[in-house]
């Protein structure tokens, strides 16, 4: 597919994305009882998640369930979002984090290229809760769509507080797929997603929420991305 570059800025693009520093996560997972810390550098994260405009702009196609140009795009496989990040690092004349087989269709990696990519589920939890250690940074209502006042649908993002590293909608609104394989020997190859999203209860909409599905096969209207880039 031909890229249409005329409406697309690398400046506008990159003001979009704020630099979170290194640091260190702590991670759990309530299905196992188990804890883990993560070391993280410091990376580049988009402010919001990614928009209808601009995954129209660069796939020339719009498979949300509930429309609107601000309004987060959802309904896409994990699969769908490396293949986004692959066209707009093409656009913006980057290295394409990701290589798909024709064949197998199976996914392989390039964690030093320059180009836009999804966070890795450390990153993502790490930059939520803004280095500190807390499942939500402030009270639900002021910082995201929940089941408790979406009206059963998303919401255009930025209209809810940011946390302190001016991150918006990292909870709630729509759940955001990260590269990670979440227990490849369980699983097989079912990826994570994190965050909440606009129809989940209070007790799902935390910044340690861990959920995982397939990355083909799996799409639902509350579930979209985010994207990061590597520090050049």
């Amino acid at each position: 597919m031909e890229i249409d570059k005329k409406n697309i800025d690398v400046k506008t693009i990159e003001n979009l994305f704020v630099t979170i520093p290194k640091g260190t996560v702590e991670m759990r997972d309530d299905r196992v009882k188990k804890i883990w810390k993560r070391e993280i550098e410091s990376f580049r994260l988009s402010k919001f998640p990614v928009t209808q405009d601009l995954y129209t702009e660069i796939m020339n196609e719009n498979p949300a369930t509930f429309k609107g140009e601000k309004l987060p795009v959802e309904t896409l496989s994990w699969v769908e979002t490396v293949k986004f990040c692959n066209k707009l690092s093409e656009a913006l004349a980057k290295n394409q984090c990701y290589a798909i087989d024709l064949t197998s269709q199976e996914v392989s990696f390039d964690a030093n290229a320059n180009g836009f990519r999804l966070p890795t589920e450390a990153e993502w939890q790490f930059a939520c809760q803004a280095g500190a250690n807390n499942t939500r940074y402030g009270e639900l209502e002021k910082i995201a769509w929940f089941k408790e006042n979406a009206d059963n649908r998303s919401h255009k993002v930025g209209q809810k507080q940011p946390n302190p590293w001016g991150l918006y909608d990292m909870l709630g609104n729509v759940w955001e797929w990260c590269s990670d394989i979440y227990d490849e020997t369980v699983y097989g190859s079912y990826r994570v997603f994190r965050g909440g999203g606009w129809c989940d209860v209070e007790r799902s909409v935390m910044a340690t929420t861990r959920r995982r599905s397939h990355p083909y096969a799996f799409k639902i209207d509350d579930l979209g991305f985010r994207i990061a880039m590597n520090i050049d």
